[in-house]
């Protein structure tokens, strides 16, 4: 009876280990994929009952407005971190203890890994999805480097209802291509980056308005200082 039991546990053992690598190999695959190949969709844009409109375009199409406008609004540690920032973790679980609403310290790195490969999940699952998070913004930072995280994360973001990517938002908003956005355009865009569903792009007042223009007051900084230099040499 003993060696039945040892003989099935090595068996569920067995299989699950088979199933980690298999899990490993097929991620790697696929990151590897998408260090050269456009992304075709993600999880959220599939389930959108919105839609999702969207349009690839190479980071030299997309306006550095908006490259030095995301990284001003969502991580301004983005070219010196390897893919997480523990001081904005730190703080965000220290507001998060104190009551209110619940924030995260996730970095563009992270966030990207989260869009491509997995879900957005709210409550407890957001929990479950930290996981592999980490695993996936780990194999970003190691295979994609810098710039394409920047590329993949400014065509895959959620930048309006139903709308996916700089040259979308652009389009949707400002008739115009993402290249051409202005410093005001990109620093909107930017500060509806968060709640794209709630916060308005045009005719955005309140919060979202004094967001955007800090946004792109920081813009000049974020060049003036280097904050940029993984993605302009």
């Amino acid at each position: 009876m003993a060696k039945v039991q040892r003989s099935s546990a090595a068996r569920f053992f067995h299989f699950i280990w088979r199933c980690l690598l298999w899990y490993l190999a097929i991620t790697f695959a696929l990151v590897l994929i998408y260090r050269f190949v456009p992304v075709p969709t993600t999880a959220t844009m599939l389930f959108d009952s919105e839609g999702a409109t969207r349009d690839w375009e190479p980071l030299d199409n997309i306006s550095p407005n908006l490259v030095r406008a995301v990284i001003a609004a969502e991580d301004g540690k983005f070219c010196t971190h390897s893919g997480f920032d523990t001081e904005a973790i730190e703080k965000a679980l220290q507001r998060n203890q104190r009551g209110g609403r619940l924030r995260g310290g996730s970095t563009i790195s992270q966030q990207t890994a989260k869009n491509v490969f997995l879900w957005q999940g709210s409550g407890w699952t957001r929990y479950v999805r930290k996981v592999p998070e980490v695993y996936f913004t780990f194999l970003i930072e190691t295979i994609w480097g810098k710039r394409r995280i920047m590329e993949v994360y400014l065509n895959v973001a959620e930048t309006g209802i139903g709308t996916y990517g700089a040259e979308s938002g652009a389009q949707r908003y400002f008739r115009k291509s993402a290249k051409k956005l202005t410093r005001i355009e990109a620093a909107r865009i930017a500060a509806a980056l968060p709640l794209p569903k709630k916060r308005a792009v045009n005719g955005a007042s309140g919060f979202t308005k004094r967001y955007g223009n800090r946004i792109a007051a920081r813009i000049n900084i974020v060049k003036r200082d280097g904050l940029d230099s993984c993605i302009y040499k």
